[in-house]
Parts: structure tokens; sequence; C-alpha cells
């Protein structure tokens, strides 16, 4: 029994910083978009900060292309973070989100996992969520927002308070909650990945993994407070960046 709660109890962080970066040419030309400047840091920085901040110290992250390397360099075992080590392991080519966590099921080791794009920037911490997942039996938890432009994400539908489907950059979406990029999921969700059968654009789709939840009736979800953003975009590249500066210059008061 002790190790049951043990193995229950367990919970682990990846962060999947692969793909080429296609917007945000010439810019990923020469490095891996997670490797650009947030205002005065890398962006790997801040989903690594939000995993430890969190309480989550044993994390993994995933990356690929070219410049795969310059991770280890730039954040080694993880020193700087207060961290003893950092996992890492490659995904080669651009097999989708669902794809790149796949690569993560040794490092799980049966437990539950946070997950977290690394182009994903918040303003507050996501400690509580995190904890709520941790004391949930089973399933899975995705982190909703309310945005202006959802047709951009996975765009929840919800009924009677209750997490319904998610449709993937709809043309006309069914409300303006999106998924971010902060998922939770128990050991199924390797099983669930083995199931699933590439998209249009040839990907295995994180939206595909989070419906199979919600099919299994074993998905919640919790509204993110704060501001959110991802950073995959010049647009939503620059709108991190000024999010980022102005909370520093608010901090500096």
């Amino acid at each position: 029994m002790a190790n049951l709660a043990s193995e229950q109890s367990m919970l682990k962080g990846v962060i999947l910083a692969g793909g080429i970066g296609k917007r945000l040419e010439p810019l990923t030309s020469i490095t891996n978009k997670h490797l650009l400047p947030v205002y005065s840091k890398p962006m790997i920085y801040y989903p690594l900060q939000m995993l430890i901040d969190a309480g989550i110290t044993d994390i993994m992250i995933v990356t690929g292309g070219n410049n795969a390397g310059d991770f280890l360099r730039l954040l080694g075992n993880g020193i700087e973070f207060g961290l003893k080590h950092i996992h890492y392991t490659y995904q080669k080519g651009e097999g989708g989100i669902a794809d790149a966590l796949a690569m993560a099921e040794h490092f799980a080791e049966g437990g539950k996992l946070v997950v977290i794009l690394g182009d994903n920037i918040i303003e507050k911490s996501i400690r509580d969520y995190v904890e709520k997942f941790r004391a949930q039996p089973e399933g899975a938890k995705v982190i909703l927002k309310e945005v202006e432009d959802p047709e951009r994400f996975g765009v929840a539908e919800i009924k009677d308070g209750r997490l319904i489907s998610v449709e993937e950059k709809p043309a006309k979406p069914k409300s303006n909650y999106i998924v971010t990029g902060i998922y939770m999921y128990d050991s199924q969700v390797f099983d669930i990945i083995r199931t699933l059968k590439p998209s249009g654009r040839g990907e295995l789709e994180i939206t595909d993994v989070n419906n199979a939840y919600i099919k299994k009736g074993q998905m919640i979800y919790d509204i993110l407070n704060g501001w959110w953003t991802d950073a995959g975009t010049f647009d939503s590249l620059l709108r991190a960046n000024k999010l980022v500066a102005e909370m520093a210059m608010s901090n500096k008061k």
C-alpha cells in the first residue's frame, strides 16, 4: 500500500521544446525557438521556473532540431535553478506534441506528469492547480484561459461546468476559452498516444489525447489566473516580451 501511495503522489515535469519554429523564421534559422530571448531571459527559463515554483524538481526537456545541444550548454544540470539534475531527450522531425510527449514515457516511470509547452509564459504560479491534480485519483487536467483569438488554439467547449470537447483551431470557435499549453496526465496518456493516428498535417495531436480523456469521463479543468501568452509567432513573442517587461518593472517599484 505504501508503494502504491508513493506511486500515485509521484509527479514529474516535462517541457516540450522541439519543433523547428517555422512561424518565427528567420530567427529560428540559427537557433531553437525556445532559446530566443523574452525580455531578459531565454524563453526556456520561464516554463522551467514555472515547474520549479509549482514544487516539481524532477524535470525532462524534450527538444529536437539542429540546436538541441544548446539546451545543455545553456542549462547544464540546472544548478542555477537549484536543481540537481535535468533530463533531456531528443525528438526526430516534427511528429506533433503528442509524439514529443511519448518520448517521456520511460522518464515518467508510471507516475503523473505536468507537461508544459516551452513557449508558454504566465504571470502567476500554477502550484495550486498542480497540488489538486496530485490528489486527483486518475485522469487528466487542462488549464484553460479566455482569449481574444481562440481560433489559433485548441478551443474548449464547456456545458454545465463540464468540458465536453476540444476542437483544434476551429474556423468558428464554440467559446473563447482555449486549452493553454499546460497539461496534466496520469500514466494512461502513453497508452492513449499509441492509439492515435496522424492528423491531416501528419502529426499526433495533443487535442486528440485530451478528447480521449474527455470520452473516458476523466478530464477536468481549471481556469488560469493572471495573464498567459504563448510566444510562437512574432506577434505573440512581442506580447510576451512586453508582459514580462511590465511585470519586471512593476516588481522593481
